[in-house]
């Protein structure tokens, strides 16, 4: 009888024991996962979460239906603390745990949307002309849907699952962002685990159906809204007097007008520039490879400057948007307002700024009010297991395009979960022209392509996968 050493048994029954990935996963439908994937967005965006009031309760267990029946345990939390017919979104995929979890996060709210400027019900759902339309197609239901289902695809492939999938629908994120706020605040224990969160923050960069980049949103600019009030004595318009509140306020803002922020570049924006420079000739190619130098000469500023876009990635930036005095051509108003969009980098001293600004106005009469303050921080380093998994997953689908990092001018729930420690990155899985973005997301005939559901959801897959 041959005796065969225990150590080199348990050797050979730990070999025999291990299944390549390829045979441990099922092969995914992907044609009949995209239709089920497209009907499921249909059937989203006929729920009206037109913020205010959101009415998210309805969204929130429309989607707890689905992970119902997929086996994957969800819960509608925080009835309570965000009012009536409003909620938060939780569910949860199991893994091993032998890695720390990836959050899945998407707003269930939209914007409002005037019908009559639609050349469709904006809460229709149709499908026509190869597109899905209606309000949050593009911000952010479509996304969510994608998330949603790119989770549900990894349970029923059965890959192997180092890390526990989180998946998030938060209400108010188009006005204050309060379901993050409370859902952070309430149920940190929900979020102990996990290492890496994905939501908006970020658009692709698509020519003529040709993928330029993929963007990864690692930094943010912060709201920082103000509101200028002067008071004066209301009277009558036809005799002006020195106590008319409106003159004053005016100059405010045209000083403000025309107050120029210095300009700052942040890492993730350098290198942003420093990875599309390949895509222009000389000069402009030189420009953008050191733009902290560009930006020195008067030229290279003048162009780089030109685009809105990058203009806002490299200072901080104020927008007047409101302006209110009296509601009758004939009365002169007791008081004045104005309210200013102010975006800062995420490096800035918001306090700092605000002084800024009173020394620009140069008058003390001109009172200054922080609508809304600033969120945590945002700047998220890309060494990270999960933008390798976007890379990989990226390549896979276009191997001439690039990944870079663009930075967001506007406000999403990313800094609210930073706060907890996570690394948050924004990105869409979509391939979406840049003009129909600006057409459609806040703006009429908001819709989203057919083909772009099953795409999204197969991109998410991929990187849920790899990031495994």
């Amino acid at each position: 009888m041959i005796r065969i050493p225990r150590a080199l048994l348990v050797t050979a029954c730990l070999l025999c024991s291990f299944t390549p990935l390829s045979a441990q996963t099922k092969p995914v439908a992907w044609d009949t996962l995209a239709r089920e994937s497209q009907t499921i967005l249909a059937d989203y965006l006929r729920i009206n979460t037109t913020n205010p009031p959101g009415n998210e309760f309805l969204a929130a267990r429309f989607l707890k239906g689905i992970l119902d029946r997929e086996g994957i345990e969800a819960q509608i939390l925080d009835t309570a603390e965000l009012g009536p017919n409003r909620a938060n979104l939780y569910a949860r995929l199991r893994g091993n745990g032998a890695k720390r979890a990836i959050a899945l996060v998407h707003h269930m709210d939209v914007v409002p949307a005037t019908p009559s400027s639609w050349s469709i019900d904006p809460f229709s759902g149709a499908m026509k002309d190869g597109y899905i339309w209606g309000r949050g197609a593009i911000d952010m239901k479509g996304t969510g849907i994608a998330q949603l289902m790119a989770m549900i695809a990894i349970k029923r492939s059965g890959v192997p699952r180092t890390r526990d999938i989180v998946y998030i629908g938060n209400s108010d994120e188009e006005l204050t962002s309060t379901g993050g706020l409370v859902f952070v605040s309430r149920h940190p224990d929900l979020l102990k685990d996990v290492e890496y969160l994905l939501t908006e923050g970020a658009d692709n960069r698509v020519e003529n159906g040709k993928v330029v980049y993929f963007a990864v949103g690692v930094a943010e600019k912060r709201t920082f809204w103000q509101r200028l009030t002067v008071n004066g004595v209301p009277s009558h318009g036809s005799r002006p007097t020195k106590e008319n509140p409106v003159p004053r306020l005016v100059a405010a803002l045209y000083k403000i007008s025309q107050y120029e922020t210095p300009l700052h570049v942040t890492p993730g924006v350098d290198k942003f520039f420093r990875d599309i420079a390949r895509l222009y000739p000389e000069p402009q190619r030189g420009r953008l490879a050191n733009v902290t130098a560009a930006l020195n000469d008067p030229q290279s500023r003048e162009w780089i400057l030109s685009d809105v876009w990058w203009n806002a990635f490299l200072r901080n930036t104020i927008s007047l948007t409101g302006l209110a005095g009296s509601n009758k051509t004939n009365v002169i108003p007791g008081v004045a307002t104005a309210d200013i969009d102010v975006r800062l980098l995420p490096d800035q001293d918001p306090a700092a700024f605000l002084e800024t600004l009173k020394v620009v106005v140069g008058d003390t009469a001109v009172h200054f009010t922080t609508l809304l303050q600033p969120k945590t921080p945002l700047e998220s380093p890309i060494n990270t297991d999960l933008f390798h998994a976007i890379e990989r997953a990226a390549h896979d689908r276009e191997p001439s395009a690039f990944v870079t990092t663009p930075m967001e001018t506007a406000a999403t729930d990313r800094p609210t979960y930073r706060r907890l420690g996570i690394t948050t990155y924004g990105f869409s899985p979509f391939l979406i022209p840049r003009p129909e973005i600006q057409r459609g997301m806040h703006g009429n005939d908001e819709r989203l392509s057919v083909d772009n559901v099953g795409y999204g959801v197969h991109f998410l897959y991929d990187i849920l996968r790899y990031a495994q």
